[in-house]
């Protein structure tokens, strides 16, 4: 391929967003590994100016630019305010980044974004950058990874819902929605549905039932309503479950995302793939599919509930 093709050919990648603690900077990781066995040549971009620690090889990192510690210190912000002065400073700095990205042309992008809601839901300087992006001929899929631990808790999983719908609205990418840390479900306590209610979001008013059954969320019933109603008219929130030690569940996580940014691997690749998941089978960690997860949760569960039993 010559110089000037290459240059105008598309460039692929997801931005990784979410609020703080849902695993992103473990997915960067974990999937540039991942890709990088089946022969995708992939580049790390650390966009959070507050990651110190980064367990992968960064290709492109902030901290050349801006760095929060700096900006809290010199400007005499908050972490809230230093992080947003930092994304309007890598907008106003966009030649820097483009410079930097020129390097690896040809390679997969993962883009490991803050950690702060914000800057997702109604905040423009992050959307202004994905859009200039966009402009220099990235096809990037948005990443929105939420920890699954919201799932046990209604209330809590409303809220992601909002959060989730409201970031898909203001980022403008296509988009996937990841339940992260799926393996540690089951510790967190009992679901009040099947797994795939909360993957598919299926019919929300008995989530709102179930709200209405604790006295402290009876008052607000009708807010609740209000709100699951929002969610099911725009009808897009969805769910892909992860877990990033499962290797068939992360090749679900990257079908979809090359099926959301347009990515089409080529034979080589496909074949690898096969060779990598072959080589999965009979691994202690092995979801096949939400199903999967579900029957594990729910074996677990059991396996619970007989204990208490024989020790009656």
């Amino acid at each position: 391929m010559s110089e000037g093709s290459q240059r105008n050919s598309p460039a692929f990648g997801q931005v990784v967003i979410g609020p703080p603690g849902s695993g992103k900077t473990t997915y960067c990781h974990s999937m540039r590994d991942f890709m990088g066995r089946i022969g995708r040549q992939v580049t790390v971009v650390n966009l959070d100016p507050a990651n110190e620690t980064i367990p992968y090889p960064c290709a492109v990192d902030i901290a050349e630019l801006v760095t929060l510690p700096d900006v809290m210190e010199n400007l005499r912000l908050g972490p809230n305010g230093g992080l947003i002065y930092c994304m309007e400073y890598l907008e106003a700095n966009l030649d820097w980044l483009q410079e930097k990205l020129a390097a690896f042309r040809g390679h997969y992008y993962l883009f490991d974004c803050p950690g702060q809601v914000e800057l997702y839901t109604h905040h423009d300087a992050l959307k202004n950058v994905f859009a200039q992006l966009v402009k220099w001929n990235f096809r990037l899929a948005a990443v929105h990874l939420v920890d699954s631990h919201y799932c046990t808790d209604p209330g809590k999983f409303i809220s992601v819902l909002c959060t989730s719908l409201s970031a898909m609205l203001h980022v403008e990418l296509p988009h996937v929605n990841i339940l992260s840390k799926m393996d540690l479900i089951e510790q967190y306590g009992k679901l009040a549905f099947n797994l795939d209610y909360y993957t598919e979001v299926l019919d929300l008013s008995y989530l709102v039932d179930h709200l209405a059954s604790d006295p402290f969320f009876r008052n607000y019933r009708r807010l609740n309503e209000k709100l699951v109603e929002v969610i099911e008219d725009y009808s897009l929130v969805s769910f892909v479950p992860l877990n990033v030690q499962d290797k068939e569940s992360m090749r679900r996580v990257m079908q979809a995302v090359d099926k959301a940014n347009g990515y089409s691997f080529g034979e080589q690749e496909h074949r690898s793939l096969e060779a990598l998941m072959s080589a999965a089978v009979g691994a202690d960690f092995h979801f096949s599919s939400t199903l999967a997860v579900q029957e594990k949760y729910v074996q677990c569960e059991d396996k619970a509930v007989e204990e208490e039993v024989m020790g009656l």
